[in-house]
């Protein structure tokens, strides 16, 4: 069956002696192909981009909701919640990770329930991972409060004092790193590494990593991880109370 031209319909000729150019409208056959596959790349780029700005557009309102009315009861509390937390978190800031005195804290007491059940929980993992996971239930747990919060009751608000918990409980674990080979703290149940020769985690981690000889820069990294989560935390809660105090005033101005 001969083929058609695809503007005017006019046939083409047969297979084998095709002509380059209509006989009925003068259309180059080889221009209008490439300005077909043209346009498609073309369609296809727009989707593409639509496709991400839309994902983007989803993250956008998931981490920074923008809520057409928001209670003045409940958005004073959070002011109230976050000017508590902004103090607090420049006290854990301003310690000093060799005194220890992030031990002496309330949250301390919190992460070591959540410690103590990381080492139940990755015991059949083996005893690397069962040392390890001390730590990785500590970090965990505010992890999964946050996606918790984040995605299933979208309470971003929320989510970022999760965040803030995290950054806290990783300066929480520097002065126990720093400690590897001093072996200075109390351990829990009484006597300190020295006393309790292989009940130290952080020695037996860093010893099984080959690591034990850069306990300071690990601490000190890890200090200043948790200093920068906190402080991204407290950011990331100050634009959620903004976009919130802007709901509160268009619903003032609505009613």
């Amino acid at each position: 069956m001969a083929l058609k031209c695809p503007k005017c319909g006019h046939p083409r000729a047969l297979a084998g002696e095709q002509a380059a150019v209509c006989a009925a409208c003068g259309l180059v056959f080889a221009k209008w192909v490439q300005r077909v596959l043209g346009q498609n790349a073309t369609r296809a780029a727009r989707s593409d981009a639509e496709h991400d700005g839309g994902e983007a557009s989803a993250w956008r309102e998931i981490l920074l909701p923008r809520p057409a009315r928001v209670d003045p009861m409940a958005f004073y509390a959070r002011c109230a919640l976050y000017a508590a937390f902004f103090v607090w978190g420049w006290y854990f800031i301003g310690l000093d990770l060799k005194s220890n005195e992030i031990g002496d804290s309330f949250l301390h007491r919190v992460n070591l329930v959540f410690h103590e059940a990381g080492h139940v929980l990755f015991m059949p993992f083996g005893s690397f991972m069962a040392t390890l996971g001390g730590t990785l239930g500590q970090l965990l747990m505010p992890l999964v409060a946050l996606g918790a919060l984040l995605y299933k009751n979208r309470d971003a608000f929320g989510a970022s004092l999760c965040l803030w918990w995290l950054g806290q409980s990783v300066m929480d674990t520097a002065p126990y790193i720093n400690d590897a080979r001093d072996l200075q703290l109390m351990l829990l149940g009484g006597g300190t590494g020295r006393d309790r020769p292989g009940m130290h985690d952080w020695e037996n981690i860093l010893l099984d990593l080959g690591l034990i000889e850069h306990e300071r820069r690990i601490a000190a990294a890890a200090d200043r991880l948790g200093e920068a989560l906190v402080l991204l935390a407290l950011l990331w809660g100050a634009l959620l109370l903004y976009r919130q105090f802007q709901g509160l005033e268009r619903g003032e101005a609505d009613g």
